[in-house]
């Protein structure tokens, strides 16, 4: 019985945007944000947030692979991430 589940290659999964079919989107307000990186560490994909330094640490998610499931908002201490509807 052939395996459906199975990855061919590992760390393939930068070749794979997964983004595209999102609804939500995450916006973060810098103002808010802490810096805690709960965003990051509850991400299921990991959606690859990047640090950015504006004086404080700062994250943005790349939108190539965020599905928009909204955990990271949800997670977030300070209500810095909002889920919004996705202007295509």
């Amino acid at each position: 019985m052939p395996n459906f589940a199975s990855i061919a290659k590992p760390g393939t999964t930068e070749n794979y945007k997964t983004g595209s079919w999102r609804v939500y989107v995450p916006v973060l307000d810098k103002d808010k944000c802490i810096g805690c990186e709960r965003c990051w560490e509850f991400c299921p994909d990991s959606s690859k947030i990047e640090e950015e330094y504006e004086g404080d640490t700062i994250f943005r998610t790349d939108l190539d692979y965020c599905k928009g499931c909204g955990i990271c908002a949800e997670e977030c201490p300070v209500d810095a991430l909002e889920m919004e509807l996705e202007e295509k």
